[in-house]
């Protein structure tokens, strides 16, 4: 299980679960010849927006990179890394002044994998319904599921 603000990387056949993303992002990244796959719960688009900065996973611009490090710890290739993102919803929006939190942690986090070289191959973002994700290790698929618009396998 990945919590808010946490990163976790595993290997085949394991899984990882996040709940109840609202505006956070689950960044899921994964090395298929290899079969690693890692998940961060991403929160804010940047440390800047935080008094509280100690932990990387927490924030697109910090948390995408420690994650991909974590992986090449356990043997992944940033050549063979892939994501998957889901979440960044306008739970909120009527009363972010400055657009949706959620909206603002996808654009953060898709700059950040796009200047690390990571393509972003799927996503089920945005929209106004929390998600809870799965992410399989073994073929790379992300499950999500949500009240709203029930099960979606990318």
């Amino acid at each position: 299980m990945v919590g808010i603000a946490q990163g976790k990387v595993v290997s085949r056949p394991e899984k990882l679960i996040t709940y109840a993303l609202g505006s956070c992002v689950g960044v899921c990244l994964y090395d298929e010849k290899h079969r690693i796959a890692g998940m961060a719960h991403i929160m804010l688009p940047d440390a800047g927006l935080s008094l509280s900065q100690e932990n990387p996973y927490k924030f697109a611009d910090k948390g995408c990179e420690e994650l991909i490090k974590e992986m090449e710890r356990q043997g992944a290739n940033r050549r063979f890394i892939t994501a998957k993102l889901a979440g960044g919803a306008g739970m909120f929006s009527k009363y972010e002044a400055f657009g949706s939190i959620g909206e603002r942690n996808v654009k953060a986090v898709k700059a950040v994998l796009g200047a690390l070289k990571v393509s972003v191959t799927a996503e089920d973002t945005g929209k106004n319904y929390g998600r809870t994700i799965t992410f399989d290790s073994a073929d790379g698929s992300l499950t999500v599921k949500s009240m709203s618009a029930g099960i979606t396998i990318i």
